[in-house]
C-alpha cells in the first residue's frame, strides 16, 4: 500500500468537523441570549438573531460538509474502503482517520442541525 498521498490526514483533520459544531453551538447560542436579555417583553420576536443564526448554521454546515466530502473521496479511493484497518502500517492508520473523519462530520452535521432546530420552531424568546 503507498503511502505517498495528495493529502496527510492528521488529528487536526478529524478534530475539525466536532469544533466547527462547538463553535456553532456558542455562537447560536450566544446570539440568542444576546437578542432575549435585553428584552422585558417575552414575545418579542428576535427576527435578527434568527438570521444571524441562519447564516452561521449555513457556514458550519458548508465547514462540515467540506470536510466530510474530502475524507469520504479519499477514504473511499485510497485503500478500497475497507473496514478492517488491522494493518500496523501508515495506510492503515491514514485509512482509519479518515473513516474516523467521515464518521465524526456526519455527526457533527447532525448536530449543527439540531442546535438550530430551535430557531426554527421559535420565533421569540419563550
Amino acid at each position: 500500500m503507498n503511502t505517498d498521498r495528495q493529502t496527510r490526514d492528521n488529528l487536526w483533520t478529524l478534530i475539525t468537523p466536532p469544533t466547527v459544531w462547538a463553535l456553532h453551538f456558542l455562537v447560536s447560542y450566544v446570539l440568542a441570549a444576546y437578542a432575549c436579555a435585553p428584552n422585558v417583553q417575552v414575545f418579542e420576536t428576535i427576527g435578527g438573531a434568527r438570521i444571524a443564526i441562519a447564516g452561521v448554521t449555513l457556514v458550519a454546515l458548508i465547514l462540515i460538509g467540506a470536510v466530510f466530502r474530502r475524507a469520504l473521496h479519499e477514504w473511499r479511493t485510497e485503500g478500497g474502503s475497507g473496514f478492517h484497518n488491522d494493518e500496523d502500517s501508515g495506510a492503515g492508520r491514514e485509512r482509519f482517520l479518515e473513516f474516523s473523519t467521515v464518521l465524526l462530520a456526519a455527526l457533527s452535521f447532525v448536530s449543527v442541525l439540531f442546535v438550530a432546530l430551535p430557531v426554527l420552531i421559535n420565533a421569540d424568546c419563550r
